[in-house]
Formats: C-alpha cells, structure tokens, sequence
C-alpha cells in the first residue's frame, strides 16, 4: 500500500471513531429524552414504536398492519371479521 493511500486510511479511520463517539453521545440524549417523557407519564415503549413507524413509508406499514392482523387472527388472538357472520 502507498504512503498516500495509508494516510488516507487512517484519515478515515479517524473520521469514523469521531463519528462514534458523537452517535454515542446523541444516544445518550435521546435516552434522556426518553427518560424525561417516561417520568412524565408517557408510555416510552410506544413511543418507539411510533419513531420507527414515522420512519417507514406508508406502503411499508400498510403492509406490516395487515401482516400484522393475519398472524393475529391466525393466532386466535382477535377475531377474524368473519367469525359469526354465518
């Protein structure tokens, strides 16, 4: 490897441990952020979920929502819409 190229390496290298340790600090606010929002009485479970929601594409979570039913309903755990309709 070329001295340039070994410089470059470790340039990038460099770049990415400081960019580490900023995501660990920004972690570290949103779980703060959390924590405040839980001791106010929010339920911060569902907070996520409704994070990682905003984060999909609604045809994404279309088709989670009705995957999501299907099993449920496979399970036996909420009744299919054509259960007692006969």
């Amino acid at each position: 490897m070329h001295s340039t190229d070994i410089g470059k390496l470790k340039q990038y290298i460099e770049k990415i441990e400081n960019l580490e340790v900023e995501k660990s600090e920004i972690q570290e606010h949103i779980s703060d952020v959390y924590a405040q929002a839980k001791s106010d009485g929010f339920d911060v479970k569902i907070m996520k979920k409704v994070m990682k929601l905003k984060k999909m594409r609604s045809e994404d979570r279309e088709t989670e929502d009705l995957l999501l039913d299907t099993y449920m309903v496979a399970l036996g755990l909420v009744p299919s819409d054509t259960d007692g309709d006969s």
